[in-house]
């Protein structure tokens, strides 16, 4: 039988990887806002480490919450309308910040933003698993995860040529642009037809529904029993210590660079980095996500899962202990490119795990509510650098990648399953 290769995919497909793509890199390119231009808002508003870090976490609680909410939504509206949705709130918050005049203004409008970025994802994903082929699905989510690193670096090099010129409340005003890209999808992108096969059915009669199913797996409930429970929490706590480890170092990770080294910093500077991080994104993070997809094809989805986690857990450590310059640059590359990349198997695993009705909800769930238990990594990471520096609060980070590698030996391989 021939292979399927991303050629043999129609236009609307196509349509449905880039708008899915967009969402999520316009998505990294708002939430990382915050990070770039986070020692410039501690000298403004006068903010502490350890409230820095609180902000942060507040925005990474919305977010799980809002990507449970979301899921409910896309299931019940549309992955097309809930996308939409999503993109506009996280756009509109960020311009938003960028009007704060104190720090419980600028917590506001992080929470809310916190809400649009948490639902992004699931809306997302769920779209292109359920309109891609079963053989291109694993890379195509792959794709859409890769392209968090292209907003990441879009947000590093806006950020910096900004800050040359303007504050950093010109940064946030920069982040509502996002919001002109759902005209586009409003117009050219189609709703998944598995969702409106599924929907007019619910619609016709809840009975018909359940005969087809064999069970009323419209209900969240389902997730929570056999045969979906313990995938579902081995998916979560996956999700969680991979979570707290990305967003404890990723957050941390623009102060520390920039901050001098008498306060635990690399005293790097503005351009420099800026430098750092666009190299980091684009030959880190950006090939790491967009790789998982193919590994995954040939080892499996566990497999590597475990691998790019572990490997992650290895060298965080071997980073935090660096002081040249080329090696902060090599070895943040390679951290990166493990420490985000398993994402994408988040994706794939979970889209392959859970039926249609559940999809988006269940995803929404255990990526999500993840979010919300990792977001303490920030105040956390911000709380033990004021003691003992960021170099040895980056330790926790690497044991957070190691759980989520032991929380991966509990997942089932799903390589090849076709969606009902």
């Amino acid at each position: 039988m021939p292979t399927t290769t991303f050629s043999d995919t129609t236009v609307d497909q196509r349509r449905t990887l880039l708008a899915a793509s967009l969402g999520w890199m316009l998505d990294a390119f708002d939430a990382m806002l915050y990070a770039l231009v986070l020692t410039h808002i501690m000298r403004d508003l006068g903010m502490s480490k350890a409230t820095s870090g609180f902000l942060a976490t507040l925005t990474l609680l919305a977010s799980g919450i809002g990507g449970v909410l979301f899921g409910f939504i896309a299931d019940r509206i549309g992955r097309k309308r809930a996308l939409m949705l999503s993109i506009l709130t996280y756009s509109l918050c960020s311009f938003a910040s960028g009007l704060s005049t104190s720090i419980l203004m600028l917590a506001i409008f992080r929470f809310i933003l916190g809400l649009g970025m948490g639902g992004e994802w699931n809306t997302g994903a769920t779209l292109v698993a359920e309109t891609w082929p079963t053989e291109l699905r694993a890379k195509a989510i792959s794709v859409v995860q890769s392209s968090w690193a292209i907003g990441y670096a879009l947000a590093a090099l806006v950020a910096g040529i900004v800050l040359h010129y303007a504050d950093w409340r010109m940064v946030f005003f920069v982040g509502v642009l996002p919001a002109a890209i759902t005209l586009w999808i409003q117009s050219r992108v189609p709703e998944s037809e598995m969702w409106q096969e599924h929907h007019r059915l619910a619609q016709e009669s809840k009975r018909v529904a359940e005969a087809q199913a064999g069970y009323d797996h419209s209900s969240f409930a389902r997730i929570f029993q056999p045969p979906f429970v313990r995938h579902t929490f081995a998916l979560l706590f996956a999700n969680f210590f991979g979570m707290f480890a990305w967003w404890g170092l990723f957050t941390w990770l623009p102060p520390y660079l920039s901050l001098p080294v008498s306060q635990g910093g690399r005293g790097f500077g503005v351009m420099g980095v800026t430098t750092l991080l666009v190299s980091l994104n684009l030959f880190g993070m950006f090939p790491g996500y967009a790789s998982f997809g193919w590994i995954a094809d040939r080892l499996g989805r566990r497999r590597s899962y475990m691998l790019y986690t572990l490997t992650a857990a290895i060298l965080v450590p071997l980073y935090a202990a660096a002081r040249n310059p080329w090696l902060i640059m090599v070895l943040g590359a390679l951290t990166a490119f493990f420490g985000t990349g398993f994402f994408s198997g988040s994706g794939i695993i979970g889209s392959e795990i859970f039926p249609t009705r559940l999809r988006a909800r269940a995803l929404g769930f255990t990526y999500n509510g993840a979010r919300t238990m990792s977001s303490i990594a920030p105040y956390v990471i911000g709380r033990v650098a004021q003691t003992k520096g960021l170099s040895w609060a980056f330790y926790l980070c690497a044991a957070g990648f190691f759980l989520s590698m032991l929380a991966a030996t509990q997942l089932p391989e799903t390589r090849g399953k076709v969606l009902e």
